[in-house]
C-alpha cells in the first residue's frame, strides 16, 4: 500500500493538496491545530492513495511525502 506522510508542523492549512488529490485521500482537520495554529491536512483514506504525488507537487511548504510501495 502507498503511504502519504504529513509533516504536520510545516502545514499552514491552505488546502491546495486536498483539491489536487484525485482520490480524496486528504482533508483539512476540523478539530486539531498544529503548533503554528493552523488546521493541518490529515490522511483520511490511506488505502485510496494511488501515489500520483499531485498533493506533494502542489504543496508550497513541502509538508507531504509520498512513499510508493
Amino acid at each position: 500500500m502507498n503511504e502519504v506522510k504529513v509533516f504536520e508542523d510545516w502545514c499552514k492549512g491552505c488546502g491546495l493538496c486536498v483539491r489536487a488529490c484525485p482520490k480524496s485521500v486528504l482533508a483539512l482537520s476540523k478539530t486539531h491545530l498544529n503548533k503554528k495554529g493552523y488546521y493541518p491536512v490529515e490522511v483520511v483514506d490511506q488505502a485510496a492513495c494511488v501515489a500520483c504525488c499531485a498533493c506533494a507537487r502542489t504543496c508550497p511548504d513541502t509538508a507531504l511525502e509520498i512513499h510508493k510501495n
